[in-house]
């Protein structure tokens, strides 16, 4: 997208068909096209700056082969542990891969084990950083819902004063004004997004245990009689470590994501018995989705999770 506008059907079409040959040869990944598709169009439009957003760890991603104005980590959590690793300090490793010499780098949350492996990295590449944990950040007005977006802005508005120490003109106004559109000017979807109300349906794309913990206690925050959970998840997640977070006393409709990568829905219920979440399996997730409606009162809550795969089925 640039300026809030998504890149043509045309551009795609044509892009894909002047590269086949290369992409079947070297056999790409759909992410590897899309990048070399964003690359290739940011250029010919002429963009200022990109946000350029790694697809899968860092050092190895294809997104790499960029050297940022800034480079920004924002949290590590126990995620694709198959490619990444199966600790902190080893998923923090990879992470720390899009840092380049001498460039600095911004890192919105730590841990003890992740700080330490930050920091040597930065050492190593002579990185100026900066830790938002231990920083004072101004505090702005947002349109997005989600509680835990008030970490990411906070590590937003450092960032852009980087950017602004580095000459990039950018005003105050220009800041209030991008932190209350985010959603207008990007066309940011499935982050604690309310589909609408009576019943309140709210979808989060939130799927590893550090996102869920933030949105399913925002979640308890909620007023409702009974709540209504329409839940799938790809088959490579770490189920022992998400649904013990996942409320008994809720209804689950459990589904299965449009994907190869979808974990079928039997097989998602038959791991959820050890934790008691009751529901009933459903052959799509449209299916499960419309279920949990017909079935919820006014009063009634609504949330659509587990899967990016999943609400992007919704929206």
């Amino acid at each position: 997208m640039i300026n809030g506008n998504i890149i043509t059907k045309n551009y795609v079409v044509d892009f894909i068909k002047e590269h086949q040959y290369f992409f079947k040869t070297h056999q790409l990944s759909f992410f590897e096209m899309t990048v070399g598709l964003a690359f290739d169009y940011f250029r010919k439009e002429k963009v200022d700056i990109a946000i350029i957003e790694v697809g899968l760890g860092g050092r190895l991603d294809s997104t790499n082969v960029i050297h940022p104005e800034v480079s920004v980590i924002t949290n590590i959590g126990l995620d694709h542990t198959q490619f990444l690793g199966n600790t902190l300090e080893e998923i923090a490793f990879e992470k720390a891969g899009i840092l380049k010499p001498n460039t600095p780098v911004v890192i919105g949350e730590t841990l003890p084990e992740t700080k330490l492996v930050f920091q040597k990295t930065t050492k190593n590449n002579n990185c100026p950083i900066t830790f938002v944990e231990e920083e004072k950040v101004a505090v702005y007005q947002t349109d997005l819902l989600g509680d835990y977006q008030k970490r990411n802005c906070k590590t937003a508005v450092k960032t852009l004063d980087i950017l602004k120490e580095k000459g990039w003109n950018i005003s105050e106004e220009d800041i209030k004004k991008g932190l209350s559109s985010i959603v207008k000017n990007t066309g940011l979807l499935g982050r604690w997004q309310v589909l609408q109300n009576k019943p309140k349906v709210i979808c989060d794309t939130a799927h590893n245990r550090e996102g869920l913990v933030l949105v399913l206690k925002q979640l308890k925050k909620e007023s409702f009689s009974k709540l209504h959970i329409v839940l799938g998840v790809v088959d490579d997640k770490k189920l022992k470590t998400i649904l013990p977070l996942f409320p008994k006393y809720a209804i689950y409709y459990f589904c299965k994501p449009d994907i190869i990568r979808g974990l079928s829905s039997d097989v998602l219920k038959g791991k959820t018995l050890p934790y008691k979440l009751k529901g009933m399996t459903y052959s799509s997730v449209k299916e499960a989705y419309n279920t949990a409606l017909e079935n919820a009162s006014e009063d009634d809550i609504v949330f659509i999770g587990g899967s990016t795969f999943v609400v992007a089925e919704v929206l």
